[in-house]
Order: C-alpha cells, then structure tokens, then sequence
C-alpha cells in the first residue's frame, strides 16, 4: 500500500499545493530564473577565499548573531546607490530575500490575519504567506499588468489586510509601479487599520527609474526589500536584506532563528560589497541587452511588456506552453510563470540573447508559432 504526502496530517491551506520551482534542464542557454549570466570576477573570487578561510578558523564558534558588520556595509551600499542615509539600524539581512519575507509575514501576519499582492506578481509572497499561516488576497491588476489603483483601494479597504505587497520591478511583468501609486497604497493601508507595506525591489538596480527608500522617511511601516541574487550576480549566496524603521528591524529579530546568517553567509557577502563597482558594470550591460531584447522582440511582431528588470515578458501565445517548448526544443530555455498568452525570457550574454532572437525568429515564420497579432487579441 502506497502512502504519500496526503496521507500525512498536512495543514489544510497547504494541500493540493506544489512547490515552487522552475524546471532546472541541461541546455545550452538557460534564461529562464533571472539569474545574472555573468560569473563572478576573478579578483572578486580571490577576495571571497580570503574572507571565507579567516571566518574558517573560528567555525567552531557561532557566527555574530546580528551580523553587524554586514549590515552596516549594506547600508553604506543603499546611502550610497540611493542619496537617502541609511543607518545599521534600518537594516535586516536574511537568507535570501523570501527568508526575509516569511520573517515578515511571521511577524505581521500568520493566523487569523492577511496578506495582499497585486496579481500577477512574485509567486513566493502568497507560498509563503500560507506557509505562515496568513490568509492570502489576490489584488486587481489592469490587461497591461499596471496596479488597477482605484480598485487596489477599494480592496484594501474592504479586506484591510495587515501586510501589502507591492512587487516594483515586477516579477513576472517586468514593469515599475510609480512612486504615487506606493504612496496611494501606503496611505490606504493606514486608513483601513494600521498595517504593513512591503515594496519588493529584488530588481532595482535594473529599473530606468529610482529606488523607493526615499518613502521610508516618515513612513514607519513601510519596508523595501532587496536581494544580492541579482544586480551582484550572487545567486548562490542567498543574502536578503530589508531597510525599514529600526522598531521594523527589532520585530523581525523576534522570529528569526538563532545564528541564521552562517559566518560564511557573511565573509562572502562582505567580500561582494566590496566589489559594488564592478558587479554594477555588469549590471549596466545587462540593462542595454534588456532593451535589445525589449526592441528586436517588438521588430519580429511580439507583443512586449514595458520592463525595468533584467527579463522580457513577451507574447502573446494562444498556447504559451506549446510556444514554451518549442523554444525549449531549440536549446533554449525560457519561462512559463502559467500567465495566460505569455513568457518570461531572463536577459543573458549578447550570444546567449542571439540565440534565443534566432529561435523565435524561427519559429515565427512557422504557421502555429507567430503570436496573437494585436488587432486579434482579446481586450
């Protein structure tokens, strides 16, 4: 007799649920989780050795619980990429930024409370709001993927959820919400009952526009978060980090386990931030190759969504898995996220871009394969 996951005592709100995950294949392009294509400097790697072999010799002790010098040096890196000052105070750091996230929804929301985001948007923050134990709300969203403010409003005032997200660049869009639209939802949330307004910023250091730290000043319970996934090619370190108020900082430390950021978390991280310049290099090249893709997609007859990230959505497909894999067939992996008509491609080297220009070239003068002209498109 088989016994599986259902015949556990599996909390409700997690069942028939699956894991989230993108399909990780040997194939000579893989565009398809965001990563930065580049790897890490060669002097960059150096310097991670050196921190990593002093943080070795005292691996039998615990590593600094609250990682104060890590911290410190991100909040020089946000005063610095920001204009707005930044103390060791407004900062948390995590393992990676979902960690910080679920400290968050461990902190104002699990049982008996809620969680908004606007969809879609980054799958995670509704995983792991019912990994906590938060009732999850999916917010309203206009056909080209901006915030429907008038309706997110009105949503946040009926539900009056405890946690807000809001996703900028967002993932899987790829598109910026403005700085008047944060401010609309931060003053909603207040009115409705006092509550939490998380802007994700995993991707920037991407966008054409300016951080939202600035709000901070004046808005205790608003918090930006960020990643060193991304702009510091750094994906397999798994570093999150918040700035928010310092009571923000000192709530989340309520939940987080003990010594969760391990000594080599930390060396590495350390030695990244010591290399800023040169990993946002990287990053402006990523940039110019985002609005390659954005323009030679657009030439070929796909519809693009406006992106200020380092991926493309693009479409639109009436069948987007078939499209997927069709892509896939030609040795380059790209994203399906289950957005209806649509797929995500991560911005990567220039010749792994080509390669992928070339196979949906391909297939676009296939009959079957060109997407859904405009004119055709339902609205």
């Amino acid at each position: 007799m088989s016994f599986g996951i259902d015949d556990l005592p599996v909390r409700d709100e997690l069942r028939g649920k699956s894991p989230y995950g993108a399909p990780q294949l040997d194939v000579p392009v893989r565009l398809n989780t965001n990563e930065n294509p580049y790897p890490l400097p060669e002097p960059l790697v150096e310097r991670i050795a050196e921190r990593v072999r002093e943080a070795a010799r005292n691996l039998n002790r615990y590593p600094d619980r609250d990682a104060v010098e890590l911290r410190t040096r991100l909040a020089e890196y946000l005063t610095r990429t920001s204009g707005y000052t930044v103390d060791v105070t407004n900062v948390w750091a995590a393992n990676g930024s979902n960690e910080v996230i679920q400290q968050l929804l461990q902190t104002f929301g699990g049982p008996g409370r809620t969680a908004i985001g606007f969809e879609p948007s980054y799958s995670m923050h509704g995983l792991i709001a019912r990994g906590t134990g938060t009732g999850w709300i999916s917010g309203p969203r206009h056909d080209d993927f901006t915030i429907d403010l008038a309706a997110a409003e009105r949503a946040v005032a009926e539900h009056r959820p405890d946690v807000v997200f809001v996703t900028t660049p967002n993932n899987p869009t790829g598109n910026a919400v403005p700085r008047e639209t944060v401010l609309a939802l931060y003053e909603a949330a207040q009115a409705a009952k006092p509550s939490m307004v998380v802007v994700d910023e995993a991707y920037i250091e991407f966008s054409h526009g300016d951080s939202l730290l600035p709000l901070l000043e004046g808005r205790p319970n608003l918090v930006v978060s960020r990643t060193m996934s991304k702009a510091f090619g750094a994906a397999g370190l798994r570093l999150g980090y918040l700035a928010a108020h310092p009571a923000v900082v000192d709530a989340v430390q309520l939940v987080r386990l003990p010594y969760h950021l391990s000594a080599v978390t930390q060396a590495t991280a350390l030695a990244a931030l010591e290399h800023t310049d040169t990993l946002l290099g990287y990053v402006e090249q990523l940039k110019a190759e985002r609005d390659r893709l954005v323009a030679e997609l657009r030439a070929i007859g796909y519809e693009v969504t406006e992106s200020d990230a380092n991926f493309v959505q693009f479409g639109r497909f009436d069948d987007a898995h078939k499209m997927w894999r069709k892509i896939l067939d030609r040795g380059v992996l790209v994203r399906d996220n289950g957005v209806p008509g649509w797929l995500r491609v991560t911005a990567g080297t220039p010749a792994e871009n080509d390669a992928f220009l070339d196979a949906v070239r391909e297939l676009q003068s296939n009959v079957g394969d060109t997407p859904t002209p405009p004119e055709e498109q339902s609205a």
